[in-house]
């Protein structure tokens, strides 16, 4: 933070090549495939045949967006529709063994475009690196490729959901990928939606859909706990984004006590419980609520208003900001507006935390190099510390939907 600025770093943006344009970043042997797979796909996502679809891949005016908005650099999600995917790679389904081949030349192709595309402005994009759970060998072949590449972002975790043919996440089959990740630094993403089985397209499950999406994508947070991820890998890092953060600070204690009444009831002679908790404490180590403060971070995506007072709880130095640029949901072109009506009358040192410090801490960013751009472009201090006072007219994110509550996930 300059000493009248806040250095913004948004830990939730999204990108993607426009979809012919992954071609030249395919391996040679695959154009053939591409050229007769291009030719006939139909994207289903309308944003991305909008004449603002560009946001994703052009750079110019990308930085032109995001520095009007405040924001001095961004942690990159995947969007658009990379190669062989039938839909974007955030929420598509697992592949199927025949599948797999060209939907791995296809994260393979978008990891490549992305590292060129946070090259072109260098220190300010922390490219996140895709993988594929049907392979782990190819896993973590890919995520030592997409290291010494320069992507900065770390990996991101598919969702393992119910019915995907999968391992669950707690299995011990993942382990060589905690192993690369904690070996190398490199942060394990987790984000919201990428979890969720298959529900249909009825009005019923699409309303479904958006209740139960964010407990799916928390599943990861217990199953790396209770399957012993951390204990074996003390430096590994998990970072939960938009999935909300008013959530934590109950799930925490239920976990807590969870590992407490199992490991207990272990610990005892024979009964019904006993079973449940055999072998729980040698396999997971530390109880979850530790494990939180050592090794989990959360990508508080428009962090909204009333999660802002259990700040302490979920812990300050784990609450990393988001505007989720270029999405509808997202706070652009009103992050300003989003900031003041979360964090207006908090403590700078708060605020300057919660909006890039903590950013810049799991990511690596250089904070000189930030605070210098931050200097022109990012917003007072006097400027957040000013409540909001009316909502813009036509923001469509939901930190700006007035009432909301803290949730039970």
């Amino acid at each position: 933070m300059n000493a009248g600025r806040y250095t913004v770093i948004s830990a939730d943006c999204h990108a993607g090549a426009d979809l012919l344009d992954y071609r030249p970043y395919l391996e040679k042997r695959y154009h053939d495939d591409f050229d007769a797979w291009a030719a006939t796909y139909v994207n289903p996502h309308e944003d991305l045949l909008a004449d603002t679809a560009d946001r994703n891949w052009n750079s110019e005016r990308r930085i032109a967006d995001l520095e009007a908005d405040g924001i001095v650099a961004e942690v990159i999600f995947p969007n658009t529709i990379p190669p062989f995917f039938p839909s974007a790679s955030l929420m598509a389904p697992a592949p199927t063994r025949e599948e797999l081949d060209l939907r791995w030349a296809g994260l393979r192709a978008h990891n490549r475009w992305l590292a060129d595309f946070c090259e072109l402005v260098p220190g300010r994009r922390a490219g996140v690196a895709q993988i594929l759970l049907n392979d782990v060998d190819r896993a973590v072949e890919e995520i030592r490729r997409t290291k010494e590449a320069g992507l900065t972002g770390g990996v991101l975790l598919p969702g393992a959901p119910p019915g995907s043919g999968l391992p669950e996440l707690y299995s011990a089959a993942y382990d060589p990928i905690w192993t690369v990740c904690a070996d190398l630094d490199v942060p394990v993403n987790h984000h919201g939606g990428s979890a969720s089985p298959p529900l249909g397209e009825e009005p019923a499950a699409r309303a479904v859909f958006m209740v139960e999406t964010t407990w799916f994508s928390h599943r990861a947070l217990w199953h790396l706990i209770f399957g012993g991820a951390f204990r074996r890998h003390p430096s590994l890092k998990l970072i939960l984004t938009e999935q909300g953060s008013g959530w934590i600070p109950g799930v925490i204690e239920m976990l807590d006590y969870y590992h407490e009444r199992l490991v207990s009831a272990a610990s005892r002679a024979a009964t019904a419980e006993s079973r449940f908790g055999a072998g729980l404490a040698e396999s997971m180590g530390e109880g979850p609520s530790r494990v939180w403060r050592d090794n989990c971070y959360v990508g508080a995506s428009f962090m909204r208003p009333h999660e802002v007072p259990l700040r302490d709880r979920i812990g300050l130095d784990k609450i990393m900001w988001g505007s989720d640029y270029p999405h509808d949901e997202g706070t652009t072109p009103y992050s300003r507006e989003g900031l003041r009506l979360a964090y207006a009358g908090l403590p700078r040192e708060d605020v300057a935390r919660m909006v890039g410090g903590n950013a810049a801490r799991v990511y690596g960013f250089d904070l000189p190099l930030l605070d210098a751009v931050a200097a022109t472009v990012g917003p007072t201090v006097e400027e957040i510390a000013e409540p909001l006072k009316e909502i813009p007219p036509d923001a469509t994110s939901p930190v700006f939907a007035l009432g909301g509550s803290v949730r039970v996930w």
